[in-house]
């Protein structure tokens, strides 16, 4: 059998486009605000994390005066060069004084929101269970085949941790009967783990022993920043046969960016005490007319690719 040659290579990259997965990710950022933004090298990690999400879900923004994100925005499209980062945000959420917003940021070329609600229990038919409601939007990813993806935020009160995430259960059922998606994703930080979820109240979580929906972030991902913490606080879990087809192997994890920003703890934890959570959905490409091309998987194009090169490689020895 010949060794693949150049018009291989042209056929195949023709036939099989290559677009870039679409990436989502969660961030605790720990008390953004005004005063992060003002700190040049926090501010600059922020960005740097930030730029490499499609969608990011950033939680515990506290921004009273309501100048932080809109400083943020500016920043991230300064560093991009045009226009392309977009956000939505939620209200100020907290029972007390303590409040934080829910802000997806998120890139407008490869991401549009479609809705968004508030979700409410602290009305008399239900107990008012959430310290800080989810604030769920609807998303059009057109370069993925899971084009109706619901994203469902949650940073629980650490000490009603497991009631919250129990509660996300009820969340999730509004979410499919209210919009039926094909995709539900819900993300951000649980506080699923070490002295606020133990072992064995797992079996009473319904968001847990639901059939139907996956965790990507395991029990034994470290998502805290501090070295002598071992914690899987921030959770990603997904609904749908077809989402969970996209998802990118491997690509479900926490990012540690001090070790790939070449940061010191002390240096981190000036950011944030948790690391992003992120996963990756496989990409198409669109045509002129906006179909899809044939969808292939980015892990399966690169193994393809690799071994045309190495028929190439080989055929120049014989």
């Amino acid at each position: 059998m010949r060794a693949p040659g150049i018009l291989d290579l042209a056929l195949f990259w023709f036939i099989c486009p290559l677009a870039a997965p679409v990436r989502i990710c969660a961030f605790n950022a720990q008390r953004f605000g005004e005063t992060k933004m003002a700190k040049i090298t926090i501010r600059n990690t922020i960005v740097q994390i930030l730029t490499r999400c499609d969608i990011c879900l950033l939680q515990e923004v506290q921004d009273a005066r309501g100048r932080a994100i809109p400083a943020l925005m500016k920043e991230l499209n300064r560093v991009h060069g045009s226009e392309v980062f977009a956000h939505i945000s939620s209200a100020a959420l907290g029972r007390k004084s303590y409040q934080e917003k829910y802000v997806f940021v998120y890139r407008s070329d490869r991401a549009e929101v479609t809705d968004s609600y508030q979700y409410e229990d602290n009305h008399p038919e239900k107990p008012d269970v959430f310290a800080r409601e989810p604030f769920i939007v609807r998303f059009h990813l057109p370069t993925t085949a899971v084009k109706d993806l619901v994203l469902v935020p949650q940073h629980t009160s650490p000490q009603d941790a497991v009631k919250e995430i129990d509660a996300l259960y009820d969340v999730f059922q509004a979410v499919k009967e209210r919009w039926k998606p094909k995709g539900i994703m819900l993300l951000g930080d649980f506080n699923a783990d070490c002295d606020y979820v133990a072992k064995k109240r797992w079996p009473q979580i319904r968001l847990r022993v639901e059939p139907s929906l996956t965790w990507l972030i395991g029990d034994e991902v470290d998502t805290t920043v501090r070295a002598n913490t071992n914690c899987a606080y921030d959770r990603i879990v997904i609904y749908g046969e077809k989402l969970a087809r996209e998802i990118v192997l491997g690509s479900a994890r926490a990012y540690d960016f001090p070790q790939s920003l070449g940061l010191s703890e002390a240096e981190a934890l000036e950011v944030s005490d948790h690391y992003p959570v992120e996963v990756q959905l496989n990409s198409v490409q669109l045509g002129k007319n906006g179909q899809n091309h044939l969808l292939v998987p980015t892990t399966l194009i690169l193994l393809l690719t690799a071994s045309l090169g190495l028929g190439l490689l080989t055929q120049s020895f014989l």
